[in-house]
């Protein structure tokens, strides 16, 4: 479904990422890990189209990924990326309202009723029915998030790209979430790219943990070179492939722990 071609991207001298090579088929769960700084939540951007290669190429479908961020393509951000100045569920129906209605900005009549009932049941979906006209403010920081997930979800994308969706959250929350997530993804052929800090939750949640490193360096010049994806590792959850995650859990714990290989 996903093809990244030798993807490079520089800010002016600082080469961020380099020589990206990947194929992600539908319907992955693609766990992104590595220190902070080598690039994770740039790639995630290329992604969602915020940002440009400066050199590569990145195919969805065998065709080059659009531009801009579309409806194709949803995001949830670590930061609570919601409308606070919205209820619960008009924060949901706005993202079915204006596609339709690109000049007034609401619908009416029977295409109103239509996009609230496809609200609605997305909220019961993440368990925000009870909530339907609360404002933001009024919620916890995990039913916000879980408010940003019904956002993108509703608009049926076909990648969901999520950047440390559930660093914010308590553990007992996260462990709730996780759930919640896991659920949703099962239930679709959702594509998810999911940028995370903590190895753990990368290994649990993810089908592909992929980590980020920065695989050289020159002391002359701390810029010159870009992080790599040094690890892809495919996952099976079964009970009897639970040592071998064990094993390639510590294995990329290490890596991340130990020095850059010099020049």
């Amino acid at each position: 479904m996903i093809e990244v071609r030798n993807v490079w991207k520089k800010y002016g001298d600082q080469v961020v990422l380099e020589r990206l090579n990947l194929s992600i088929a539908e319907g992955e769960f693609c766990s992104m890990v590595g220190a902070s700084g080598c690039g994770k939540s740039t790639f995630l951007r290329l992604l969602l189209g915020q940002e440009k290669a400066t050199r590569g190429e990145i195919l969805l479908d065998g065709k080059p990924l659009p531009a801009e961020p579309d409806e194709h393509r949803g995001v949830v951000f670590q930061r609570y990326s919601v409308f606070e100045h919205l209820s619960v569920v008009r924060n949901v129906l706005l993202g079915l309202e204006l596609p339709q209605a690109k000049f007034t900005g609401r619908l009416f009549g029977a295409r109103r009723r239509a996009a609230l009932d496809e609200a609605v049941a997305m909220l019961e979906r993440v368990g925000l029915g009870a909530a339907l006209d609360k404002y933001p403010r009024q919620l916890s920081g995990g039913m916000q998030q879980r408010l940003a997930i019904a956002q993108a979800l509703v608009m049926k994308p076909r990648v969901l790209l999520l950047d440390e969706p559930f660093g914010a959250l308590d553990p007992g929350i996260r462990r709730d979430m996780h759930e919640l997530l896991l659920g949703l993804w099962r239930e679709s052929n959702l594509t998810i790219f999911m940028v995370t800090h903590d190895l753990k939750e990368g290994f649990t949640l993810g089908s592909r943990v992929l980590v980020f490193d920065k695989v050289r360096v020159d002391p002359q010049a701390p810029g010159a070179y870009g992080a790599r994806i040094t690890y892809n590792i495919p996952l099976d959850h079964t009970r009897d492939s639970a040592s071998s995650l064990h094993v390639a859990q510590a294995a990329v714990q290490g890596a991340l722990r130990a020095d850059v290989i010099p020049v």
